[in-house]
């Protein structure tokens, strides 16, 4: 907390998903270790997906669903 009284720090509602992102990093690390070759990886989208859900769970909210002309309009673009 001293780093948000000194105005330099982030709020708990980020670092918690800063922590989240880093846990759910390491278990996937950990379970998955001996098929990836040395280097820098990207964390799979389901991760980040998964810690945005709970995030939204956590405050009573959830992401809209899409209805199929939105997914269609979107799909144009592409």
């Amino acid at each position: 907390l001293v780093n948000l009284v000194a105005g330099e720090g982030h709020p708990a509602a980020v670092m918690d998903l800063s922590f989240a992102n880093q846990a759910l990093a390491a278990e996937h690390l950990a379970a998955r270790h001996e098929g990836m070759t040395p280097g820098v990886h990207t964390l799979p989208d389901e991760i980040d997906r998964e810690i945005a859900g709970l995030k939204l769970a956590s405050m009573g909210l959830a992401l809209d669903e899409m209805t199929p002309e939105q997914q269609a309009y979107l799909d144009s673009w592409h």
